[in-house]
């Protein structure tokens, strides 16, 4: 049923443009990716802090979670559910309560069903936020990278992630890729997106950058973080680089640990700023911290989310970084390793940090930050400083002349056909084809029509497509082959792999997707069985493509690389195994040698076409 906008709607919005016109706070003019900073902004957006009690300052340096489809109405289990992590029943509630400055969406939290209902939930907020006292529109954040992290799903468009784009190496397409991205979520009332990811990925091992970065190269990560962010601004976003200052060489995950960076000051200066610098040469909204320890940069080795030599030595002075500072959320595990929950928001805004992440405890760390402006131990003005940066964003913006997003709108912009033409175009020019050595791609309906499709089957990355093997089987049946999918999983025991087996006999290829495969993986096996069949097996590495060290001479017919299992590149692979598109694609990271890593097996560079 089509949204109605109630008179009520409109008279709270034309209320907040008159707050707004009163007080002389007035949206930039041209794009929303201009710079509104001026003195004459500066000295409006002061009149508007001064006003503010020290509850509601603090309140806008906090950006949090919240269960629910709806801002005043949510589901019976999500009002349980903020009830116990927040004391809050609903979205609404947690702005007049904290006087929160924003909120992150989460597909988990129930923020992001459908756009009708995301852009309602974004409206509700900022309803919340008009009615209270300072009248200052939220920031409404999530993290939409593509590829392994999206949280809102289909009908919006769905786009190859980081090292997709990396591997396609287009600045334009970046770029492209980013801006419809950016034009949905503006859409949706989602004005800060935390992306681009700008970590230089240079150890196969890490486990949570990954295929999240663009890849290896520095500088050639640095060109597609300025695409990304010109792009998402551009469509009238906040972007966010991630993950100051670089979280590409470690083998802990600063979700469950503490990560160490044992880089040189100078390794760093070659290996980890390039991709940041260049975000400020773009003029990047907000940077996120990472919650690692770099000795060479701070030699107490807290956290760098925790660093004032990091976050105002070097970023703020060195790099002359003057935008918004949010932290990585403080729940996870790496902040907390040091320090408690009530020291964390604390230290966080003493380093340099201006918005507060998602802390474990809001009433903990609110009450925190308070305490240490009350008891002296941070100046009331530095709160000031990290609000007049945020209100200064929200200019920006435009959130202080409308922060409300038209229903209408959605239908001529989530999800369009135009934008799902793009996504698919630059999805075939990411697919990367590692290994061919029979030349058996691509193949031909003629001699190649019974298609077996077998393999790994993660779950969505926003809930919304897959499973993979179906995927990939129905993309194939729309080709004109006769594709029958069966998911033998991550780990498939024996009886999964007899399975299979049988399943291939009478087929005249198998399609396997893999999914990190190490040297005892069961999937490796899977693919020795179907190897031993005789019947040709295609590999698609369906998310690293270091997956390609330990099928690289086992009898495997061609290796590739999609780098997500989301829809859009699936199809895409699908497409080139067809040859109805040409394998573009090249490595934007090294793969080494599964018997000596030490040894490259697949440079930066190699991909194969026909």
């Amino acid at each position: 049923m089509p949204h109605r906008t109630s008179r009520r709607t409109l008279l709270t919005a034309s209320a907040a443009a008159t707050a707004a016109a009163a007080t002389g706070v007035l949206p930039a003019t041209g794009t929303a990716s201009a710079q509104p900073t001026n003195a004459a902004t500066d000295r409006r957006l002061r009149r508007i802090i001064a006003g503010m009690s020290l509850e509601e300052k603090v309140g806008q340096l906090f950006v949090m979670r919240v269960y629910g489809h709806s801002a005043t109405d949510p589901d019976q289990a999500d009002i349980d559910a903020n009830l116990k992590e927040i004391g809050v029943r609903t979205a609404a509630e947690l702005v007049s309560t904290y006087h929160v400055g924003g909120i992150i969406y989460f597909a988990w939290a129930h923020n992001t069903r459908d756009p009708h209902q995301i852009a309602g939930l974004s409206n509700g907020i900022q309803h919340a936020a008009l009615a209270g006292r300072s009248r200052v529109p939220l920031l409404i954040s999530t993290d939409q990278e593509h590829g392994i992290v999206c949280r809102v799903g289909e009908p919006a468009t769905l786009l190859p992630g980081a090292m997709a784009l990396g591997a396609g190496g287009s600045r334009s397409d970046t770029r492209r890729a980013a801006w419809i991205a950016g034009a949905e979520l503006a859409a949706l009332g989602i004005n800060q997106n935390y992306a681009p990811d700008a970590d230089v990925n240079v150890n196969p091992a890490n486990p949570v950058i990954g295929v999240r970065s663009f890849g290896s190269d520095p500088e050639s990560v640095a060109e597609l973080v300025a695409a990304q962010v010109k792009g998402a601004q551009g469509a009238g976003i906040a972007a966010t680089a991630k993950h100051f200052p670089g979280h590409g060489d470690t083998s802990t995950d600063s979700h469950t640990g503490l990560p160490v960076i044992a880089h040189t000051r100078a390794q760093w200066e070659e290996l980890d700023a390039p991709p940041f610098r260049a975000a400020i040469r773009a003029r990047i909204d907000s940077i996120m911290t990472a919650h690692i320890v770099v000795p060479a940069l701070d030699p107490t080795e807290d956290p760098a989310t925790l660093s004032r030599p990091i976050l105002t030595g070097i970023l703020r002075e060195e790099l002359g970084y003057d935008g918004v500072v949010v932290t990585d959320s403080l729940g996870m595990e790496g902040v907390r390793t040091k320090y408690g929950d009530d020291r964390v928001p604390v230290l966080a805004l003493l380093a340099g940090v201006d918005q507060l992440l998602n802390p474990p405890n809001l009433s903990v760390a609110w009450k925190a930050v308070l305490a240490a402006v009350r008891g002296g131990e941070i100046g009331e003005a530095r709160i000031e400083e990290s609000v007049l940066r945020i209100l200064r964003l929200k200019t920006k913006l435009g959130l202080f002349r409308d922060p409300f997003v038209s229903t209408r709108d959605i239908d001529r912009v989530v999800g369009v056909r135009k934008h799902l033409l793009d996504a698919d175009r630059i999805a075939e020019r990411t697919t990367t084809l590692l290994a061919d050595p029979g030349a058996l791609l691509p193949l031909s309906r003629r001699t190649h029509r019974r298609l077996l499709v077998v393999g790994a089957d993660p779950a969505s990355p926003s809930g919304t497509t897959g499973p993979p093997t179906s995927t990939l089987a129905g993309a194939f049946t729309e080709l004109g082959f006769a594709a029958t999918a069966l998911s033998t999983g991550t780990a498939p025991n024996q009886a999964k792999i007899a399975e299979a087996v049988a399943a291939a006999q009478g087929r005249d290829a198998v399609v396997v997707a893999t999914y990190n495969i190490t040297a005892a993986s069961p999937q490796r096996t899977l693919v020795d069985a179907l190897v031993a069949t005789g019947v040709p097996v295609v590999a698609v590495a369906v998310r690293n493509p270091y997956d390609a060290a330990h099928l690289t001479g086992r009898g495997v017919a061609a290796i590739l690389a999609s780098y997500s299992w989301t829809d859009v590149e699936l199809r895409a692979a699908a497409r080139v195994i067809a040859g109805r598109a040409r394998p573009e694609g090249t490595l934007p990271v090294p793969v080494q040698r599964a018997d000596d890593p030490a040894r490259v097996l697949y440079p930066v560079g190699h991909g194969l076409s026909y």
